[in-house]
């Protein structure tokens, strides 16, 4: 297949307001923090239709888009979720992770209970697709996890912007995700992210980012 090529261009902005709307969003952005505590307050589907078109105009390798966006709401379907997710999540701090790991998360007040699965009005499933499954034949995706990988950080973004907050779940393994949203067999579990208002009584651990210098390497 082959796309045609058509004129793109975007404003030239004087480097003022260039810098004035890379502060403004980045302020924005340094606001957003994960949440394990959510309200059961409803939010309109209509808002996460877009905030999936939004996570869906990621790049991504040879323009594939090798992902699949599960949104649920259902209460019984996201209770049977949060019973899977549990079962593994108990197995893990009872004995897959390694003592400093369980050590590094203490600090930050996590366990194998997930009640926000329960609470949260919605929950998307990100699934990654290593191929595609065309007239009987597997053809191959590339860079699928860098791809969705990219796509996830588009979509966390879009839940903050809009108001709302998340966060990041991997029950590991994550394969009982497939059986119980019955996908396909060409698609994999990548993340599972709660999505609503905050609680009236949320909490989060008072953590600072790293500072520039730490993380960034400027070469001439």
């Amino acid at each position: 297949m082959e796309f045609p090529f058509i004129p793109y261009s975007r404003p030239i902005l004087a480097e003022k307001e260039l810098i004035r709307r890379s502060e403004e969003f980045f302020e924005q952005m340094d606001q957003r923090r994960s949440v394990r505590h959510f309200s059961a307050a409803p939010v309109p589907r209509a808002v996460i239709e877009n905030l999936i078109l939004t996570a869906s105009s990621a790049p991504s390798g040879a323009h594939k888009q090798p992902w699949t966006f599960v949104a649920i709401s259902n209460t019984e379907l996201k209770h049977a979720i949060r019973e899977l997710a549990e079962k593994e999540e108990k197995e893990s701090y009872d004995g897959r992770m390694s003592e400093e790991w369980l050590k590094d998360l203490a600090p930050l007040g996590t366990d194998w209970q997930k009640e926000f699965i329960d609470i949260a009005p919605w929950i998307i499933v990100v699934f990654k697709r290593p191929y595609e499954i065309v007239n009987g034949e597997k053809k191959n995706n590339y860079y699928v996890t860098e791809s969705v990988g990219i796509a996830s950080g588009f979509l966390l973004a879009a839940i903050h912007m809009a108001g709302l907050v998340s966060l990041t779940h991997t029950p590991s393994p994550m394969n009982f995700l497939v059986k119980a949203l019955e996908r396909p067999e060409n698609e994999r579990p990548f993340l599972l992210i709660p999505v609503g208002y905050p609680a009236d009584d949320a909490m989060v651990p008072d953590i600072h980012r790293r500072k520039l210098e730490e993380v960034a390497v400027f070469v001439k």
